[in-house]
C-alpha cells in the first residue's frame, strides 16, 4: 500500500510526540494494594548450558568513582573471591542511560532521569533470552509488587524513596511492559529469597538495591558493607553458587569529568579456582556483557553496541574470540550522541531513533537476531555498530579514539585487523533523508 507524503509525515510526527514522556505518574495507594494483593509473580526455570556459565546474575550499585570502590575494605575482601575488572566503562551519564543501554545496546541518546520509554520494536536482551527459552528475571529491592511501573516508590514509613524506575532496565522498554508475563518476571527482593528457597532461580537476572543500599542515598562504605552481607551467604550455597557468574558494578562514576571507569568484580563458581584474586585489564563497556551472554549461549545480537562489544575474556577464551586494545585516553563516556530520548543536558535532541545494524556475525559470532532483522531491513544502521566502543562520526563522539588487536595466525576472520581508530573503522555515512524518513514510517507502522 502507498501513503501520500502527508499522511507519512503526520504518521512521522505522532509518533516522535508519543514515543518521549518526560513525567510519569504512580498508581494510587489504593491500585498500588490491590496489585500487591492479586498480582503474582512469575518465575520459570531453564536449564541451557552455556560455554562458560549457566547462570548470571548482576548487581548495580550507584555513583561510586573506581578509586573510591576499590579502597574499601569489603570490596578488596570481595575482590579476593573472583576476578577484579580494571577497565570496565559506563557509557555515559546520569543513572539511567546506562540501565538502558544495559537491556537494549543503546543509549538512544538519553541523557536524563526522567520517565522513559523505549518503543515497542525496540529488542532487548530478553529477545536474545527468548530465542532458546533461557530464563530470566529482574529483582528490584522494595518494587511494590511484580511488573510494578510507577516513576518510584516510597519507604512506607520514612517516605525517602526505596525503589525507583530510572534503575530498572527492563521496565523502560515497551517490548516487556506490553507482555503481561514478561512483567510478572520482574519481581521485588522478597521473590528473589523465595526463588532461591524454591530453586527457581532463572539463568538470567538483573538486581538492583533500593536507594539506600546501592550508595546512591548513602555512600559507599554502606553500600559495601551491604553488599558484602548480601553476598557472603550466596557464596557458600551449593545451588546458587553451581556454574553461575556474577558480576558487582556500578551504573557510573560519581566525578562527571573522569573518564566513566566503575570499579567491577566478577564471582560465583563458574569462576576456577586459580583465577580468584586476579585481575582482567580488558576494555569492557555495559554493552559487553550483552555480547558476553550472546556468546555463553550462542545467542544472536541485538545489531546495537552489543555487535562489536569486547566479550568477557573468561566466556572469549571459551569461543578463541580476540578482543579489541582500547586506548582511552581521548574517549569521553560522559555525555552521548543525538537522540529522541535527549533532554538537552548531555546531548543533543533528534527525533529519529537509530537504525540497528542488519548484517554480520558481530563479536559473539551468532549474527542478528531476526525481529531485528526484519524491523530494519531495508535501512542502514545509523552507527558503526561492530565497533568495540561507542562513537559518532556526525556529532564528533568519540572519533579520535583508537583500537588494535593482535591478528590471529590461523584465522581469516574480517574481524582480525592489526589496528583501527574510529575514523576508519568501517564508519557508516549519515543516512539519507529518505532512509530516515522510511525507518521513522516503518517505526509507526
Amino acid at each position: 500500500m502507498k501513503y501520500p507524503i502527508t499522511a507519512i509525515l503526520i504518521a512521522i510526527a505522532s509518533c516522535t510526540s508519543a514515543q518521549r514522556s518526560t513525567k510519569g505518574e504512580n498508581p494510587s495507594k489504593s491500585d498500588i494494594e490491590a496489585a500487591i494483593a492479586t498480582t503474582i509473580p512469575h518465575s520459570p526455570v531453564s536449564n541451557v548450558k552455556g560455554l562458560a556459565f549457566d547462570r548470571f546474575f548482576q548487581v548495580w550499585l550507584e555513583n561510586i568513582d573506581y578509586e573510591d570502590a576499590e579502597a574499601d575494605e569489603n570490596y578488596q575482601w570481595l575482590a579476593s573471591q573472583g576476578i577484579t575488572l580494571t577497565n570496565f566503562y559506563a557509557v555515559t551519564h546520569p543513572s539511567e542511560p546506562n540501565y538502558c543501554a544495559a537491556a537494549g545496546g543503546d543509549t538512544f541518546g538519553m541523557d536524563n532521569d526522567d520517565f522513559n520509554r523505549v518503543p515497542a520494536n525496540v529488542s532487548t536482551i530478553v529477545d536474545l533470552l527468548d530465542t532458546k527459552q533461557i530464563a530470566w528475571g529482574e529483582y528490584q529491592e522494595h518494587l511494590p509488587y511484580p511488573g510494578y511501573q510507577g516513576f518510584n516508590y516510597s519507604n512506607q514509613e520514612t517516605f525517602a524513596n526505596d525503589y525507583v524506575r530510572k534503575h530498572n532496565p527492563l521496565i523502560l522498554y515497551d517490548s516487556v511492559t506490553e507482555d503481561a508475563t514478561r512483567l510478572r518476571q520482574i519481581k521485588n527482593f522478597t521473590s528473589f529469597y523465595d526463588d532461591l528457597k524454591d530453586e527457581k532461580l532463572p539463568q538470567w537476572a538483573f538486581i538492583t538495591p533500593n536507594m539506600t543500599n546501592d550508595a546512591h542515598d548513602t555512600d559507599i562504605t554502606f553500600a559495601a558493607e551491604w553488599e558484602r552481607n548480601w553476598m557472603t551467604p550466596l557464596l557458600s550455597n551449593e545451588y546458587f553458587m553451581k556454574d553461575t557468574l556474577v558480576l558487582l558494578t556500578f551504573d557510573e562514576d560519581k566525578t562527571y569529568p573522569k573518564g566513566n571507569r566503575i570499579f567491577s568484580i566478577l564471582l560465583g563458581g563458574a569462576i576456577p579456582d586459580d583465577l580468584k584474586g586476579t585481575e582482567d585489564d580488558t576494555f569492557y563497556t555495559h554493552y559487553s556483557i550483552i555480547a558476553s551472554m550472546s556468546a555463553n549461549w550462542g545467542l544472536p545480537s541485538l545489531g546495537r553496541w552489543d555487535c562489536g562489544a569486547n566479550i568477557l575474556e573468561i566466556v572469549a577464551n571459551k569461543t578463541n574470540y580476540i578482543n579489541y586494545d582500547v586506548d582511552t585516553t581521548n574517549m569521553h563516556l560522559n555525555e552521548t550522541y543525538p537522540g529522541p530520548l535527549s533532554a538537552g543536558e548531555y546531548s543533543k535532541f533528534s527525533p529519529v531513533w537509530p537504525n540497528a545494524l542488519t548484517e554480520g556475525d558481530c563479536s559473539a559470532g551468532h549474527g542478528i537476531l531476526n525481529i531485528v532483522k526484519d524491523t530494519y531491513a531495508g535501512t542502514k544502521p545509523t552507527y558503526n555498530y561492530t565497533s568495540p566502543f561507542p562513537y559518532d562520526t556526525n556529532s564528533g563522539y568519540n572519533t579520535e579514539v583508537n583500537a588494535t588487536r593482535k591478528s590471529p595466525s590461523s584465522s581469516s576472520s574480517p574481524q582480525a585487523s592489526s589496528s583501527s581508530s574510529a575514523g576508519s573503522r568501517g564508519s557508516i555515512s549519515p543516512p539519507t533523508s529518505h532512509s530516515l524518513l522510511m525507518g521513522a514510517l516503518m517505526r509507526f507502522l
